[in-house]
């Protein structure tokens, strides 16, 4: 009998667009049902994410963001992090998600698709803030976030990052649900808000391609803002198209240079959650940097190299890295965005000054000649046996040449990765030294305490007003 009805069960489930069953999964989740694990690791990422955001206030990108929203104006629905001004919830949600992504120091997935679940938070955050939510409501949503962002980074061989799109576009299709369950919608009113955005936001590869822009990390804010403005205008009786994933000039239909594997989007959903799977940034650079880093810190520290020393760099990496991280602008970054995404200048910083660091890529510290002088001697090359280990394994092998001789190391998993993690202790330090910046030491020891402790608010609004000075 219990087989016939799980047969059913999977029957009924094929019939039902993706959309729904997503959406159906997103409105029935309960906080209850949530593994102890999974909820820790939401607040980790959760503290990880504020610390990021409040570190990039008073950026001048930063700036510039904040003076936009300030004169679209508007209601006063909600709180943007680290500045405590406030702003409507589709503005307010657009900017703490920027400054969650602003230095590229938030977490990382990658498996066919990279993304940064993260950048999803507020879309949980600042809607919960505007309607009262819970600290176990908002976790709640956080949770979904990454297992909808991460189910989709699975599902496309090869991921269509590969063939010129950009994770936003993955983006785009969690971030109404997310909304939607902190606004109250139904599932009937979730699959509208999917169709909705999930039809008019696809973000283009460029802007992470070449020199780069302030694009770079506005891209997926902006498809968390959308997914907001979706979810409002469901709530209000606006459809959208049901089967955007799978319908005729859908999804599926429309990009089809990829591979999709339908079944790993809905498949056990609830069954076991993926944010366990997730990893921590050590340093606030592009995801393939990490493990060329790593191996460049192991080698100056293990053998006590001063950067004078320093002769030659070769860095063995995927074709990927290579072609976006080390073509000629890289080796010539004017701006904080091309810098982070530059292999060379982030070696070179690594030699240097034995470490990387948010403040390595200021406008007055980006042409330190130490620095400069370094990048003609790094040298990039793609490895074919490299290739064939990713995205599973994503090895970086770095030798350095020396009077004293050739330091090699192999790292295939960067620190902060579930295969090296991140202790609550080292991840607290990485708070610390991001939020000292805008909060007090005893206010971010508060902050600390209460996203440990996040389930026992009743009002999101109350945590929030620990986040701004």
């Amino acid at each position: 009998m219990k087989e016939l009805i799980n047969s059913g069960k999977q029957k009924k489930e094929k019939k039902n667009s993706i959309s729904r069953r997503m959406a159906e999964f997103s409105s029935s989740l309960n906080f209850d049902e949530i593994p102890d694990k999974a909820v820790e690791e939401a607040k980790r990422f959760l503290l990880d994410s504020v610390g990021c955001a409040l570190a990039a206030c008073g950026n001048e990108d930063m700036e510039r963001a904040h003076r936009y929203v300030k004169t679209l104006g508007g209601n006063n629905q909600a709180t943007i992090i680290g500045y405590g001004t406030r702003a409507n919830v589709a503005e307010a949600t657009f900017m703490n998600s920027l400054l969650i992504r602003a230095l590229d120091y938030n977490d990382i997935y990658w498996d066919q698709d990279p993304s940064h679940p993260s950048d999803l938070i507020p879309a949980a955050l600042t809607p919960g803030e505007w309607k009262g939510r819970s600290g176990k409501v908002v976790l709640t949503g956080i949770v979904i976030a990454y297992e909808l962002e991460m189910r989709l980074c699975r599902v496309a061989k090869p991921g269509i990052r590969e063939i010129g799109w950009h994770h936003a576009s993955l983006t785009q299709l969690v971030s109404p649900l997310i909304a939607g369950k902190m606004l109250g919608l139904s599932t009937d009113e979730l699959v509208s808000a999917v169709g909705i955005s999930g039809s008019s936001h696809f973000t283009l590869g460029s802007v992470v391609a070449g020199a780069l822009t302030n694009m770079k990390n506005t891209a997926d804010p902006m498809a968390v803002e959308a997914g907001i403005r979706s979810a409002l205008l469901a709530k209000e009786g606006y459809k959208g198209p049901e089967k955007v994933f799978e319908g005729k000039e859908g999804i599926f239909e429309v990009i089809d240079s990829v591979n999709w594997d339908r079944d790993k989007l809905t498949l056990g959903l609830g069954d076991k959650f993926l944010i366990t799977q997730c990893g921590y940034k050590a340093f606030p650079t592009e995801a393939l940097t990490h493990q060329p880093i790593t191996a460049t810190l192991e080698i100056m520290k293990g053998n006590d190299i001063d950067y004078s020393e320093v002769q030659e760099v070769t860095v063995e990496t995927i074709t990927r890295a290579k072609d976006i991280l080390a073509d000629s602008s890289k080796y010539d970054p004017r701006t904080k965005e091309t810098a982070d995404h530059s292999l060379p200048y982030c070696i070179a910083v690594a030699i240097v000054k034995g470490n990387v660091l948010p403040s390595d890529f200021e406008e007055e510290t980006l042409f330190d000649e130490k620095v400069r002088n370094l990048l003609p001697r790094i040298k990039v090359v793609a490895e074919n046996e490299i290739d064939s280990l990713f995205p599973r394994v994503k090895r970086a092998i770095v030798k350095i040449k020396t009077e004293r001789g050739e330091f090699e190391k192999k790292v295939d998993y960067a620190k902060g990765s579930p295969e090296n993690p991140m202790s609550d202790n080292e991840l607290i330090q990485k708070f610390k030294a991001n939020a000292k910046r805008s909060l007090s030491e005893d206010l971010i020891d508060d902050v600390i305490q209460a996203t440990f402790n996040l389930e026992s608010f009743d009002n999101i609004g109350e945590y929030l007003e620990m986040l701004h000075p």
